[in-house]
């Protein structure tokens, strides 16, 4: 079984055996309005829906006494009612207001509508809680499983999101490099994986000068991470961001744009959960997980705008701007993973605030030059419910990320095309695109939903699990 949660808390299942105290098993009927009319609907409950002027809008909740037995008395809490709408696809994970919603006790999602295992995963997305700095609430709803959902697959998955959540929604005076490279290393140990660390000044003997320059200012050291497991035929390499915290260097952010960068190793905690949930599987691949892992800070020995350094695949970078970091300790990684080959190689970042402004924060963009890669991957989104959205590597712009004096620049004048330029210099420190995908994610939602609170986000896992385990 995986590591359920990074920081202790109570599963939002209902145990599978033995005995607990939360008594009767009740429904929650997830309506549509025409379901209201459906005589396949308990009398009762409709009766009551009708009385109480509940009419299934997406969202609402009805509880329900049981039926009045012959005193004509109400025997107490008999179950719900829970809307979806007229368009329940549009939410797909609208349970997830169930799990905050209901009284404790143990409950069955009964609908027609949506399938089990998706009304599963949307009760507990929505169960989550980040509550390592506040007292922890009471009892909450448990949610039953019966017979037809595979358990292990719900809580893997579950696991893999919440490990995503837990590390992007902890401040980085708790997770720096040190603490981050701890939760690693515990995840590579759970599951028998081999751990190593390249720290600090040997970055530069074993030739990451990116890595190095970005992350020298810093209190704790710079890194690179590198997991390996399993020894199957097909070989997968995560490449995760793992900026603890980004000031912006001395091109320092305002106040205002430097509130969230805790979550700026959000590419890190994404393929992290992406590797728990292969390893948990035992999928037949070997993975290799790398994670290059600084804080961008100031201090004397800071980078500055207008050096130029050589990078490990030998390019030179021109520093226009030393908050475009990210792509720098990227390019070292991505060099690195491409020395020994991947059949998938994957790169997730919080990179640009450019792929923000064109999709929003809940639509990550993923580039690819691979026709098949791309159309199975848009697939699998959309088979998850895992939005991702496929932005172009457009070779017109690839004159932008040159420089007069240098081979590249980490950050193009103008302003214009962010992500795609970004993603174009990336693909510059990979050996062979065929098989690589780059996602810009956010790793954050700035407002509720019902199966994600405010905070840290997994954003395409889920989708890129689906891809790997069906050997796409």
């Amino acid at each position: 079984m995986p590591p359920f949660f990074l920081h202790d808390r109570p599963s939002p299942f209902l145990p599978e055996e033995g005995p607990h105290s939360t008594g009767e098993v009740l429904p929650v009927h997830a309506l549509t309005p025409a379901d209201l009319m459906d005589e396949a609907l308990d009398p009762f409950m409709r009766n009551w829906a009708r009385q109480a002027g509940f009419t299934a809008e997406s969202g609402a909740l009805l509880l329900a006494p049981s039926k009045r037995g012959s005193t004509g008395a109400a025997d107490g809490l008999g179950g719900a009612l829970f809307g979806l709408g007229n368009q329940p696809l549009d939410a797909p994970f609208a349970t997830g207001k169930l799990a905050r919603a209901l009284p404790p006790g143990s409950w069955k999602i009964v609908s027609g509508n949506l399938p089990a295992e998706q009304a599963a995963l949307g009760f507990a997305l929505g169960a989550y809680r980040f509550d390592r700095y506040k007292p922890k609430t009471g009892e909450r709803p448990l949610l039953d499983l019966g017979n037809d959902i595979d358990r292990a697959a719900l809580e893997r998955t579950m696991a893999g999101i919440t490990l995503a959540r837990d590390l992007i929604n902890t401040p980085t005076n708790d997770l720096g490099p040190d603490a981050l490279e701890a939760a690693f290393r515990a995840l590579g140990l759970h599951y028998g994986a081999t751990v190593t660390t390249i720290l600090g000044d040997d970055l530069l003997t074993q030739n990451f000068p990116l890595i190095h320059t970005v992350g020298r200012a810093a209190e704790q050291a710079p890194r690179l991470l590198e997991m390996r497991w399993g020894s199957g035929a097909r070989r997968i390499t995560l490449v995760g961001k793992g900026v603890c915290f980004d000031t912006g260097g001395l091109d320092i952010k305002p106040a205002a744009s430097m509130l969230l960068m805790k979550k700026d190793m959000g590419g890190a905690a994404n393929v992290m959960g992406l590797a728990l949930m292969i390893m948990d599987a035992g999928l037949d691949v070997s993975l290799r997980v790398l994670v290059p892992v600084v804080e961008n800070s100031i201090a004397g020995n800071a980078f500055r705008p207008g050096d130029i350094y050589r990078s490990r695949k030998g390019l030179t970078v021109q520093i226009d701007n030393t908050d475009a970091e990210g792509r720098l300790i990227l390019a070292d990684a991505l060099a690195y993973a491409g020395e020994s080959g991947s059949d998938l190689l994957i790169d997730m970042a919080t990179l640009t605030g450019a792929a923000r402004v064109a999709l929003g924060p809940d639509l990550p963009p993923f580039f690819t030059d691979d026709e098949t890669l791309a159309a199975d991957l848009s697939r699998a989104s959309v088979a998850t419910h895992d939005p991702l959205w496929r932005l172009p590597l457009f070779k017109g712009y690839e004159k932008d990320v040159t420089a007069r004096i240098a081979d590249l620049t980490n950050a193009p004048s103008g302003g214009m095309a962010g992500a795609i330029t970004a993603a174009l210099f990336l693909k510059r420190f990979v050996a062979d695109t065929s098989g690589w995908v780059h996602l810009d994610v956010y790793g954050w939602n700035p407002s509720e939903r019902p199966h994600a609170p405010v905070g840290g986000e997994a954003q395409g896992i889920r989708a890129l699990y689906e891809l790997i385990s069906r050997g796409l």
